[in-house]
């Protein structure tokens, strides 16, 4: 744990603690603010309870705590790139930032929730290891791009990724909030907002499809990438009694995922593929972000929960 996190004040609602497999984790119990929990590896959050409800985030009961390993489920931070890249060879998966311990900047009370400020810095080691093992110096986001999450945890859950262009060239990035909403069971609920989309079917070919349906129902695995939408989108789950609406700014993609029992059953830190969806903001392929010298964006997604009915 870095001196620095430790060094920030922390109001009485929230605890420093160490959590599973020696990573820190802040830990937010208050009646006002709910039930929060968010590691600084990865500035992942892997629980919130709204005051008055379950918990909405899925996390698996068999993911790896460990420094080199991203915890499965809760809200994964993707960055700087989605998957392998836009050209499918950059590794890690998803990008370093869910592998990496991040700052603690700030962690403030506000009358009706709670506001923690985590930050990654842009270290200057230039380039990023390709699934060949070399560096590519013609994609060296890592040593360009600086970033900062911060949390507002309430009766919702607002989630802004900002980042930065700390170099001299213009530089571009994916990102997404892979978050993993937790459902009573994926095949009877329904995910409603595309409609009239088009996506990417990573499981299909490249050309995107237009989403026809008024509502996205599973089957079988699904994994799709829903592009140039701002849209916002709304998970009704009839078995918990409940829908979870994802509202965002600052992104242009929507990934919605779900392993189904084939692909889960190869995956040993994902347990029960039955009880959670992803619904991700994201900007990702044809959305990436391209910033100038000192430039900066912001993507946020705010997610809520109501009744059914």
């Amino acid at each position: 744990m870095s001196e620095s996190s430790e060094a920030v004040g922390l109001p009485a609602s929230v605890r420093l603690v160490t959590g599973p497999g020696g990573l820190p984790m802040l830990k937010v119990r208050d009646e006002r603010f709910g039930k929060l929990d968010v590691f600084l590896h990865g500035a992942h959050i892997t629980r919130w309870a709204p005051p008055g409800h379950r918990g909405v985030l899925w996390l698996s009961g068999t993911s790896r705590f460990a420094p080199d390993a991203a915890i499965r489920g809760g809200v994964p931070i993707c960055f700087p790139w989605f998957g392998g890249g836009p050209a499918d060879g950059l590794r890690p998966a998803h990008g370093f930032a869910r592998l990496r311990e991040w700052l603690v900047v700030s962690v403030v009370e506000r009358p009706s929730w709670i506001e923690i400020d985590l930050a990654l810095e842009s270290d200057g080691t230039g380039g990023v290891e390709t699934e060949a093992g070399d560096h590519d110096g013609a994609h060296p986001p890592e040593r360009r791009l600086a970033a900062t999450f911060r949390i507002m945890a309430g009766s919702s859950l607002r989630m802004t990724l900002e980042v930065r262009n700390t170099g001299d060239e213009p530089v571009t990035y994916e990102e997404a909030l892979h978050t993993y909403l937790s459902v009573g069971d994926v095949r009877e609920i329904a995910v409603e907002g595309l409609a009239g989309a088009e996506y990417v079917d990573r499981l299909g070919g490249p050309e995107p499809v237009r989403q026809d349906e008024a509502v996205i129902r599973f089957e079988a695995e699904t994994d799709r990438i829903y592009v140039g939408t701002d849209a916002a989108v709304v998970v009704d789950d009839p078995a918990m009694k409940r829908r979870i609406s994802v509202r965002k700014s600052g992104s242009g993609s929507t990934v919605v995922w779900n392993p189904w029992a084939g692909k889960a059953g190869g995956m040993a830190d994902l347990d029960d593929w039955t009880s959670m969806v992803c619904v991700e903001t994201a900007n990702v392929r044809g959305d990436a972000v391209t910033l100038g010298p000192g430039e900066s964006h912001a993507m946020t997604a705010i997610i809520e929960v109501s009744p059914a009915g």
